[in-house]
């Protein structure tokens, strides 16, 4: 008897809950406005190039002035890195070019 109650009790209750109970607690999506910081800042010299067009397009120019100081090797597995599991838009005849450390960074090359 049990066995047959419980389904019918549900299914009452169920009925009697207010159908606009979760009405109110829909989703609502607005949208913002974000307003972030212009660099135009470019780099000069040997290399800036690359830099300019590379870098910059994903990193602040604070970031790549202090980049710690890495082997060309372990640059350029930063690069490939950045490449390939990042699909970072870097050209790829720059990529001999960012297999150093950049030009403008403050770290010594080991």
């Amino acid at each position: 008897m049990l066995r047959q109650a419980l389904p019918l009790a549900l299914l009452t209750i169920a009925s009697l809950m207010p159908t606009s109970a979760h009405a109110d607690d829909k989703l609502k999506l607005t949208s913002v406005n974000v307003d972030l910081p212009f660099g135009e800042r470019m780099f000069q010299g040997p290399g800036s190039e690359a830099v300019n067009n590379n870098c910059l397009a994903c990193h602040s120019a604070g970031m790549v002035l202090t980049q710690p100081a890495l082997s060309k090797e372990q640059w350029h597995g930063e690069v490939e890195k950045m490449r390939t599991d990042y699909k970072a838009p870097i050209d790829p005849k720059d990529v001999e070019t960012r297999g150093a450390r950049p030009p403008c960074s403050r770290a010594p090359t080991r």
